[in-house]
């Protein structure tokens, strides 16, 4: 099987291609430059003129923009990347008949938990532009699949981390300032808790999406159904790195921080349709991903 990936240069992207790899699929990787095909998403000739003709069978659909605050800045450049991007992949994916469609969504579709852990028919409570970006995409991917029979799948992720990871997220910014000996400022006390989970769960839960029929017009959650506070990941990556750093704990920064946030997704379905098991716990995931940063130490800059 050959699969066109999308935001194939991307966190998650880069480590999805050579997983993939690894279980000999075949990648076509697209992005705005230094990949196999360059182009924007958004420009409905370059993804029926310059993907189209190429020969693949499934599309995962990764690319768009993921920055709530820059959503809030700029919505309509959101909805621009986020929405219509994917319209045009739905359009073209059903034109060229693929075999599958997996739409890489958002926990954040389901805003702030109602109950613990998070199912997949949960309401969906969206709350920023990016949030409203992907309650809107997978409604087009729903859409695509009753009215043109794509067989699509739709995958919400919790907290990724791994290699290539923006600098700016949690686990990274936790690992340079251990590094450092720096303290590590923990907003509210670190009270939030969410399920932080390694990269390669995510990439072995779109392997199993891409390959099984019973994945097809479904939504899964995707993590390990794990829940660990923003105090508690502190306090591990600092033992993981023999760190000298110091727990800051701090007031919130907001009226709205001041209640802890607690989010975790039940598994069940993907475990129960699709026989999906996480390949890597939370610790080791964090020891693997502090080996690459050791090696590629820029990265931490």
């Amino acid at each position: 099987m050959r699969i066109l990936v999308t935001g194939a240069n991307g966190f998650v992207g880069s480590n999805l291609v050579p997983y993939l790899q690894a279980k000999d699929l075949e990648i076509l990787r697209t992005d705005i430059d230094k990949s196999d095909i360059n182009g924007d998403l958004t420009d409905p000739e370059f993804v029926n003129d310059s993907l189209g003709t190429k020969d693949f069978d499934a599309i995962v659909h990764l690319a768009g923009i993921v920055n709530i605050p820059k959503s809030l800045a700029d919505p309509y450049t959101c909805y621009r990347v986020n929405c219509f991007a994917t319209l045009n992949l739905l359009s073209m994916a059903a034109d060229k008949k693929v075999q599958r469609f997996v739409y890489a969504s958002s926990n954040n579709v389901y805003g702030p938990p109602r109950r613990l852990p998070v199912k997949e028919d949960d309401p969906y409570d969206p709350r920023s532009p990016y949030d409203y970006s992907k309650v809107v995409s997978e409604h087009f991917v729903k859409s695509f699949h009753q009215h043109k029979s794509l067989p699509t799948v739709i995958l919400r992720s919790w907290n990724l981390f791994g290699p290539n990871d923006q600098p700016t997220r949690v686990v990274p910014r936790f690992i340079k300032a251990c590094l450092a000996n720096e303290p590590i400022p923990l907003y509210n006390g670190g009270r939030d808790a969410d399920n932080f989970y390694h990269v390669s769960n995510y990439c072995e839960a779109v392997v199993l999406a891409v390959n099984s029929q019973k994945a097809v017009g479904e939504t899964f959650n995707v993590g390990t159904g794990h829940e660990t506070t923003v105090r508690q990941l502190a306090e591990m990556v600092k033992e993981i790195t023999g760190s000298a750093s110091r727990l800051q704990t701090l007031p919130p920064r907001t009226p709205l921080e001041a209640k802890p946030r607690r989010t975790r997704p039940s598994i069940g379905k993907i475990r129960r349709v699709l026989g999906y098991k996480p390949v890597l716990a939370l610790r080791n995931g964090l020891e693997q991903t502090l080996e690459w940063y050791r090696k590629l130490p820029t990265q931490l800059a």
